[in-house]
C-alpha cells in the first residue's frame, strides 16, 4: 500500500499519466507511454479513470482511418468510468468531487485521467463495479440512439440487428426486449446467436453458413423487417434490400463489409418499397445532441441496470498494459460483448 501511494503521489506531482500511444498501423504499434494530464477547458471535469474499453472506432483510428474530431484528444478511447477528480471553470451541473461517473468521450479514455464535458457524464448504476460500467457508455448510447432517435422504433416492430453478438448488438437486443420490439440477429457463429436469444432475440441466422435474406422473409411471413441496424454495409446491401419491409427504415452505422455495392436494380427497389436509408454516427455529433441523448438514456434506460433488467455484456477484461492483445482480440471478430480495460485497482485506491 505504501509503495502504491508513493507512486500515485509522484504521478500527481509530475503532472503526467500513463496512456495508450500508437503509430498508425497494426496492434503491435500500440504502447503505454507517459503524457501530460489533461488541462481542463470550460465546463470540463477531470476524471480519475478506473476502467475504459475499446470499440471498433479505436481500431480504425489506430490504422489512421478515423481521426478524432478537431481539437479533441488523439489518445484512443471513447468511454471511461471513474471518479470526479476536479471540476473546471463554468461547471453548473450537480457533479461533485468523488462522484462515480461514466463518460461518453470523443477520445482520450484509454488513460489514467481524462477530461470530459460535464454534460456527457452519467452516474454509475447502483451496486455496479467500474469494470462492468465501462461496457455501457459507447455501445448502449449508440444502440439507444439508433433505435429511438434515428430508427424511430415502435412497439411490435421487427428489428434486424447485424453483429448480434457485438456490444451494440447485445445492447440493442435488450433495449428492444424491454420496449416491446421483436428482434432477429445476424452473427457469425451459433454461439453468438444462442447468446443473443438468451438476451431476448426471437431468432438468429449465421451469415457464414447461408444467406440470411430468405430466412428473414420466411420468419416474417414474407413481410420483411421494419428496421435494420446495419454496421456491415456493402457486402450485405442486396440482402438487406430484400429483407426490409415496405416503408421500412434502414440505419447504416458502420461499413465493416465494405463501402461499395454490387450492381443491380437497388434504386428501383428503394423507390418501390419506399425505404428510408439513414446514415448515423455518434462521435462527431454536437455537444447539444449528445447531452440530449444522454438525458433521455439516463431517464428511460439507466434505471433498468440497477434493477437487473439490463446488463452490460463483457467478453474479456484486460489490464491497460495489454492494449495490443485487446485490439488483436477485437479484430478477430470472435468476441461476444465488450472488451474492457482495467486502468487501476479500485480496492487499493480505497484503502
Amino acid at each position: 500500500l505504501a509503495v502504491f501511494t508513493y507512486n500515485y503521489n509522484c504521478l500527481q506531482m509530475s503532472g503526467t499519466m500513463r496512456a495508450v500511444n500508437f503509430e498508425p498501423g497494426g496492434p503491435e504499434n500500440l504502447r503505454i507511454g507517459s503524457v501530460p494530464v489533461p488541462k481542463l477547458r470550460e465546463k470540463e471535469v477531470l476524471l480519475k479513470v478506473y476502467a475504459t474499453a475499446i470499440n471498433r472506432a479505436d481500431t480504425l483510428q489506430r490504422k489512421g482511418l478515423y481521426p478524432p474530431p478537431p481539437g479533441e484528444s488523439d489518445i484512443l478511447g471513447l468511454e471511461a468510468v471513474g471518479i470526479v477528480e476536479k471540476l473546471g471553470s463554468g461547471c453548473v451541473k450537480t457533479w461533485k468531487i468523488g462522484d462515480r461517473v461514466m463518460a461518453l468521450l470523443p477520445g482520450g479514455g484509454n488513460a489514467e485521467f481524462v477530461a470530459s464535458r460535464e454534460e456527457l457524464l452519467m452516474p454509475v448504476p447502483d451496486n455496479m463495479e467500474f469494470n462492468q460500467a465501462a461496457a455501457i457508455p459507447e455501445v448502449w448510447l449508440t444502440a439507444f440512439q439508433l433505435l429511438f432517435l434515428v430508427g424511430k422504433v415502435k412497439k411490435n416492430d421487427t428489428v434486424l440487428i447485424h453483429a448480434g453478438g457485438s456490444g451494440v448488438g447485445t445492447a440493442a437486443v435488450q433495449l428492444c426486449r424491454q420496449f416491446g420490439a421483436r428482434t432477429i440477429v445476424v452473427a457469425g457463429s451459433q454461439e453468438k446467436i444462442d447468446f443473443a436469444k438468451s438476451l431476448g432475440a426471437e431468432e438468429g441466422f449465421n451469415y457464414k453458413e447461408s444467406m440470411f435474406e430468405p430466412k428473414v422473409l420466411q420468419h416474417t411471413d414474407g413481410k420483411g423487417v421494419d428496421l435494420i441496424l446495419d454496421c456491415v454495409g456493402g457486402s450485405f446491401f442486396s440482402q438487406n434490400i430484400n429483407s426490409i419491409a415496405t416503408e421500412g427504415t434502414w440505419v447504416v452505422y458502420g461499413l465493416m463489409g465494405g463501402r461499395t455495392i454490387d450492381t443491380g436494380d437497388h434504386l428501383g427497389k428503394i423507390l418501390q418499397k419506399r425505404i428510408t436509408i439513414v446514415g448515423s454516427t455518434l462521435r462527431t455529433r454536437s455537444i447539444q445532441y449528445k447531452e440530449s441523448l444522454i438525458a433521455d438514456f439516463t431517464q428511460r434506460a439507466l434505471p433498468h441496470f440497477s434493477s437487473g433488467e439490463f446488463r452490460p455484456i463483457i467478453d474479456t477484461t484486460l489490464p491497460l498494459d495489454s492494449i495490443q492483445e485487446a485490439h488483436t482480440l477485437m479484430e478477430s471478430n470472435k468476441t461476444t460483448g465488450k472488451i474492457v480495460l482495467q486502468v487501476r485497482d479500485q480496492v487499493k485506491d480505497e484503502l
